[in-house]
């Protein structure tokens, strides 16, 4: 195999080591959606040189449903709804009545999930009255000022490139406090970007494979659309947890065969980031071992 297959083998072992670590040395907590195995503080990275998507192979990744789900954060959105009509599921337990009610927020519709990663993204901090709101030109544009750094000569090298998720002022109107709560953007003196990215809660069985997919597929956008050169995704989690009933499938995964990383193609370039959508995207050579299903926890 050939010397880059082997480089990419090794980045998808880092995933079945943190999994096989949490089941052997977890420490069993007691949380609020049932009981979890994990350890604290941990730090994965991944290549995007040549094209690559980090996309696990041990399992099937849903990078479509990931990427429908990043272009709507990318949009400013807050509307399950608008995800449903794509035929994306990942949202509708926190967005039903019964969970929305359980968060006290009784006055949004089923569906509105308040002020999560889209409008903090877009419209930091903008007084939040519904999804079907138009917050154009209100609360702070963080995507679009990372943007217009990365495409400044001198600003891109800032250490200052900052995005967060996490607003304290807000975290009680949203459906879900966000568990992705803050990333970085760093340019080198060959033009190269990377993304490090901080969670605070991964689910690791479930969600930390979209995550390093969705904030991959957003570093290389941001290259793409800022004639930058995608690098590395960097991914540090603050709790990272594997669910006891994932347990087993997980074990199952870790007998799975690794294949190379499938590669990530962007068929054109807009002006505005908005513009963007499914139909610009292509992801080429994706082999994986199979399908392995976990039921997501609310």
């Amino acid at each position: 195999m050939p010397k880059l297959g082997k480089h990419f083998l090794k980045q998808e072992v880092q995933y079945l080591n943190l999994v096989k670590n949490i089941i052997n040395n977890g420490e069993i907590i007691k949380g609020r959606n049932g009981n979890t195995k994990r350890i604290t503080g941990v730090m994965m990275k991944f290549s995007l040189e040549n094209k690559r998507i980090p996309l696990l192979t041990t399992k099937q990744v849903a990078w479509r449903t990931c990427l429908k789900e990043l272009l709507w954060f990318i949009n400013g959105e807050t509307d399950n709804e608008k995800l449903q009509k794509q035929g994306v599921k990942i949202w509708n337990d926190n967005a039903s009545r019964e969970f929305l009610d359980s968060r006290g927020l009784y006055d949004n519709p089923v569906n509105d999930l308040g002020p999560v990663y889209g409008h903090q993204w877009r419209h930091f901090n903008a007084k939040y009255n519904n999804c079907k709101t138009d917050y154009s030109n209100l609360g702070i544009d963080q995507l679009q000022n990372i943007i217009d750094s990365l495409n400044h000569p001198e600003e891109r090298f800032s250490r200052r490139l900052i995005m967060s998720a996490w607003n304290p002022e807000q975290l009680d109107e949203m459906a879900l406090p966000p568990c992705h709560v803050l990333s970085q953007f760093h340019v080198n003196q060959n033009k190269e970007l990377s993304c490090s990215m901080y969670q605070r809660s991964g689910d690791v069985g479930l969600g930390v494979p979209f995550n390093i997919a969705s904030y991959s597929f957003l570093t290389h956008l941001l290259g793409k659309h800022c004639n930058l050169k995608p690098k590395e995704f960097i991914y540090h989690i603050g709790d990272a947890h594997i669910y006891e009933n994932h347990e087993d499938a997980l074990q199952e995964q870790l007998e799975s065969k690794i294949y190379p990383f499938p590669t990530f193609h962007i068929l054109n370039k807009y002006i505005n980031i908005n513009d963007y959508t499914m139909k610009d995207f292509k992801v080429k050579n994706y082999m994986f071992e199979k399908k392995i299903n976990m039921k997501m926890i609310a």
